[in-house]
């Protein structure tokens, strides 16, 4: 026999062996496959929830605006302060064009010149009406007339006041261009800086936004949910937050308000809600914290279950594999109940502990 021939005798021997040990791996692997796989009936929490999707948000936010036009003088606060009800949070300077000088000193002396002749009339007829010359009612008209003219000249030099200096004192009480808390609460967002403009709230414009605040010890959940869910929804329901910002925190709600109306988001059909939030744990929540909700429609503890992949649903009627011996098997009816779509509750039909086939895995081929 040549080296040649010793040669492809041992290749093809090599060739053997290896064919043989594929081939029983193949089989070994095969007859696993094929080897029966159950679960047990067990005792479970399950729980059917629908999912909503939102931010955290004051239940109350409010937008600073002043009725007076001008420009920022003066900040008083920055975001994340804390202020009371009635505290300064900024002053807006007068910004009055030369045309409203002008006409608030020329109003000035109008109702000076005004005041000054109906003073004298007023003399004249206090002389008269000591000699009997006019009537009483006649110097009462007069006087009057003198009163209007006091306050009229008294209105335009305090408008001059308040455009030249930006205050002014009526009576006891000194009116400031200086915008206040109208709220209890945290500055959330601030819009203006020193030397921007500022255009008054007026019937007629919606005027600069100056900043928002809000009083942070009411936080609600604003989010939508899926139109598959909302009608199993309903007002009261407790619910589960999860904060992106805050893993593993606890914060616990309920749902205080299910729109009417639907709205599209991305092609789908959504609702919007609102979930009062109850309990916060430790958690710190911020506004703009985006959030899921977990609302529970249904809850059962310690109920009978089982994988909802082992059910074969065949005419409204559920059904399972229960199995016989080592190859044998029998299909038997079963009544369930609650769902969360991964475990199904076991009304009637099975024991605790009882075994159930899963079902068979056919390969692609």
């Amino acid at each position: 026999m040549t080296k040649r021939s010793k040669r492809w005798i041992i290749i093809s021997m090599i060739i053997l062996v290896v064919l043989c040990i594929v081939i029983f791996a193949a089989l070994k692997g095969k007859n696993k496959n094929h080897e029966r796989r159950t679960v047990t009936v067990v005792k479970a929490t399950i729980v059917d929830k629908a999912l909503a999707v939102g931010n955290i948000e004051p239940l109350n936010e409010i937008a600073v605006k002043s009725k007076i036009s001008g420009v920022v003088g003066q900040l008083f606060i920055t975001v994340g302060d804390f202020v009371h009800a009635g505290d300064p949070l900024l002053e807006v300077r007068p910004d009055p064009t030369p045309l409203e000088i002008v006409e608030a000193k020329r109003n000035l002396e109008r109702a000076k010149i005004e005041l000054d002749n109906i003073q004298r009339e007023l003399n004249r007829y206090e002389g008269l009406q000591k000699k009997g010359l006019i009537a009483d009612q006649e110097f009462e008209n007069k006087r009057r007339e003198y009163d209007q003219a006091v306050l009229n000249h008294q209105i335009a030099k305090e408008r001059l006041d308040l455009l030249e200096k930006g205050r002014v004192k009526i009576a006891d009480a000194n009116i400031e261009t200086v915008i206040k808390a109208p709220i209890t609460g945290y500055i959330l967002e601030k819009s203006v800086n020193v030397g921007d403009p500022v255009v008054p709230l007026t019937s007629y414009q919606a005027g600069t936004e100056l900043m928002k605040m809000a009083d942070m010890t009411d936080l609600i959940f604003k989010g939508t949910v899926d139109e598959i869910d909302v009608g199993k929804i309903k007002e009261g329901m407790p619910a589960e937050l999860q904060i992106g910002a805050l893993p593993g925190k606890d914060v616990q709600g309920h749902v205080s308000l299910i729109s009417l109306k639907a709205k599209k988001e991305d092609n789908t059909t959504v609702f919007p809600l609102e979930i009062t939030i109850d309990e916060t744990g430790e958690a710190v929540l911020r506004a703009g914290f985006s959030a899921n909700a977990n609302i529970i429609i249904a809850k059962k503890d310690s109920v009978l279950s089982v994988p909802e992949r082992v059910i074969t649903f065949r005419n409204d009627s559920a059904f399972v594999q229960i199995p016989i011996g080592e190859k044998e098997s029998e299909e038997r009816y079963i009544k369930t109940g609650l769902s969360d779509a991964i475990t199904i509750e076991v009304i009637e039909g099975l024991d605790e502990e009882q075994e159930v086939l899963e079902k068979e895995l056919h390969e692609i081929t």
